[in-house]
């Protein structure tokens, strides 16, 4: 028995760079049935997700960077040399419980949990060899704890094939923003803000989607999603922090993060529908007192194949790998080789 195609769409949101807070990650996959055009009736849907990734590779705008030569790269913000980064390993399990009233509307919480590890050589100040060793406010860090939740809601009653709709929803800055790390010379360093599990902003999320089958074929579906984040209220740098290796506080926005995904899948298999997506991250440099503004946001896109097999009516288990084609980040950052995706999703 083929899985079931029906016209009524979740517009589920799962997580994306936004969310996972770290500027250069650029997972803006879409692993929604709902926009992907197999979405099910009414009723509760539960999805757990696991992704992981690992930062490692330098990049300079759009070309890669040696640690030797990000040494020597000033940083036009602030006049010294860049700050060059080791590692960032990202670890994320996403719970998503959705309901849909099967009509025209919907509504989906979206509440991850962010496991990263983080390194950094710090400021190169001129004296050693290169690679740099570790310089000043060279430091490692532990995160783990609940992210940043959203709220997504939708409405998808403008057509009677209900194979359009909108998205609308907010952040929540339920993430901690506490996190200090272990400066290799000892004592504790405030972690980064784009590097801690929540980023203190409350966010307007505002998004289209939109999903049927090519040339009316009764097998081969598309799909095509755009979403829009910005931050409208921001918090100071938590009190616990300031004082922190002389750090005097401060004010952090997150920057405003655009994603679109287009994709084909193909639905002639009994249990299994191979999907294809192209995910498109833009996001602006973060800004505030406390930001980087130099070496963060830029354009990241990624080819995705993956697939989606079901266990039982109930049931179905996906998996994802999205392969960076295009990476132009802001100033150096880490980026990765890739981005691996799966879960688990439970109708009832």
């Amino acid at each position: 028995m083929k899985l079931k195609k029906v016209v009524t769409a979740l517009a589920l949101v799962l997580p994306s760079a936004s969310v996972f807070a770290c500027a250069s990650c650029g997972c803006s996959l879409n692993t929604d049935i709902g926009t992907q055009g197999m979405g099910m009736t009414e009723g509760w849907t539960l999805d757990i997700r696991y992704d992981t990734l690992n930062q490692n590779k330098l990049r300079y705008g759009a070309k890669g960077i040696s640690q030797a030569n990000a040494a020597l790269t000033p940083n036009p913000k602030t006049g010294a040399n860049a700050e060059v980064e080791g590692y960032t390993q990202n670890n994320y399990l996403t719970a998503s419980l959705d309901y849909n009233d099967g009509e025209s509307w919907g509504v989906t919480g979206v509440l991850p949990y962010i496991m990263r590890n983080h390194g950094t050589f710090g400021v190169y100040d001129g004296s050693g060899d290169l690679p740099p060793t570790p310089g000043e406010g060279a430091y490692s860090s532990k995160t783990a704890g609940i992210g940043d939740m959203r709220i997504i809601g939708r409405y998808f009653g403008f057509a009677e094939q209900k194979d359009w709709g909108l998205q609308f929803g907010v952040k929540l800055p339920t993430g901690a923003r506490n996190q200090t790390g272990t400066l290799v010379g000892g004592g504790a360093v405030a972690v980064d803000p784009g590097l801690q599990a929540g980023t203190g902003s409350t966010d307007v999320i505002a998004g289209i989607y939109k999903f049927g089958f090519i040339n009316d074929s009764e097998n081969w579906g598309y799909f095509a999603q755009a979403q829009y984040q910005a931050a409208v209220m921001v918090q100071s740098i938590p009190g616990s922090l300031v004082g922190v290796n002389g750090n005097p506080g401060g004010t952090y926005r997150p920057g405003n993060a655009a994603n679109i995904n287009l994709g084909v899948n193909y639905q002639g298999f009994e249990n299994w529908v191979p999907t294809l997506q192209l995910n498109v991250l833009n996001k602006t440099t973060d800004s505030g007192t406390a930001a980087d503004t130099w070496a963060t946001g830029g354009t990241l896109a990624y080819l995705t194949p993956g697939v989606l097999y079901r266990l039982t009516e109930k049931t179905q288990v996906y998996a994802n790998v999205q392969l960076p084609v295009y990476q132009n980040v802001n100033g150096i950052q880490l980026t990765p080789s890739y981005i691996a995706s799966m879960g688990v999703r439970v109708f009832f």
